[in-house]
């Protein structure tokens, strides 16, 4: 009796065993010559993204490490006029809907994902990049990263955006675009990504705006919740900052002192010019929830 017990339980643990096993995958493009542009999309339904900038200096090395083998990515790449054009796709066969995706983020208890893709680029082209995610956490690290545009969509995710090192973007950047079905949206040192316009909107979560300085060019910034909160960390006084808020009787709202406000739900820094070259025009729309300026 005792050796089938401890033959069961062997069974169990290979099993479990089993069912943790960790499939590695890795697609890079080591071609350096003949374009200066990358256009990356990226797409996954349940995992956990790492981007960074590659010391290797391949235009694109990505690292996977997959809990499931038959449901294997796809990745293509060509190059045309001057533009490298790659895509990774990994598609859940299942399908899984928008609707279990947040029910399983509901009651998500653990820190795993299914997958985990670390994501590098180098300093040495232009990228825009679009990242269309399921469920999970993203972290991007854009220190060193060229980026005319970044796009993210995700059913239900986490996304961190930030600079590590103190290096600003090296380019404009056209468009910062971010879309939450659900989860959390950080953004420190917004100020870096020198882009003309950022787009950041969640229907129920959090949106953490950090700006740490001015900018480097005008930009207009919309963030919109329909239920949850914004917190919005502004520059300094002297930075010309317009405010326009956008909120309903159940949002509740605090404001620095120091703002003036110039006519109902306008609100302007001590810096504050119409004209000048390098306005932070922010839009700021919640539905049911809270906003809290700094």
């Amino acid at each position: 009796m005792l050796k089938k017990l401890c033959l069961l339980f062997t069974w169990i643990l290979l099993g479990l065993n089993s069912s943790q096993a960790q499939f590695v995958k890795e697609y890079k493009v080591t071609e350096k010559k003949g374009f200066e542009m990358v256009n990356l999309d990226f797409s996954s339904y349940k995992s956990y993204v790492n981007l960074k900038r590659n010391v290797v200096q391949d235009p694109i090395y990505i690292h996977g490490h997959l809990a499931q083998s038959n449901i294997l990515p796809e990745f293509s790449q060509s190059v045309s006029k001057g533009v490298l054009s790659a895509s990774l796709v990994h598609k859940n066969i299942e399908s899984d809907n928008l609707g279990k995706s947040i029910t399983s983020k509901l009651f998500f208890s653990g820190d795993g994902y299914d997958h985990t893709w670390d994501v590098g680029l180098s300093s040495n082209y232009l990228y825009a990049l679009n990242f269309s995610l399921g469920m999970g956490k993203s972290e991007m690290d854009l220190s060193q990263i060229p980026v005319s545009k970044l796009i993210v969509r995700s059913a239900s995710s986490d996304v961190s955006i930030f600079y590590s090192q103190n290096s600003p973007n090296s380019v404009a950047m056209d468009t910062l675009l971010v879309t939450l079905s659900m989860g959390t949206l950080e953004i420190d040192r917004a100020n870096f990504t020198n882009a003309k316009q950022m787009i950041f909107e969640v229907d129920y979560g959090k949106i953490d705006l950090n700006f740490s300085d001015g900018l480097p060019q005008a930009c207009q910034v919309i963030s919109a919740v329909s239920v949850g909160s914004v917190h919005l960390v502004l520059p300094p006084e002297d930075v010309p900052v317009r405010i326009k808020m956008r909120t309903t009787p159940m949002c509740r709202t605090s404001m620095p002192k120091y703002l003036k406000s110039t006519e109902k739900g306008v609100y302007v820094s001590k810096g504050y010019r119409s004209s000048n070259p390098k306005l932070l025009d922010l839009i700021i729309d919640v539905g049911v929830g809270s906003v809290t300026v700094e």
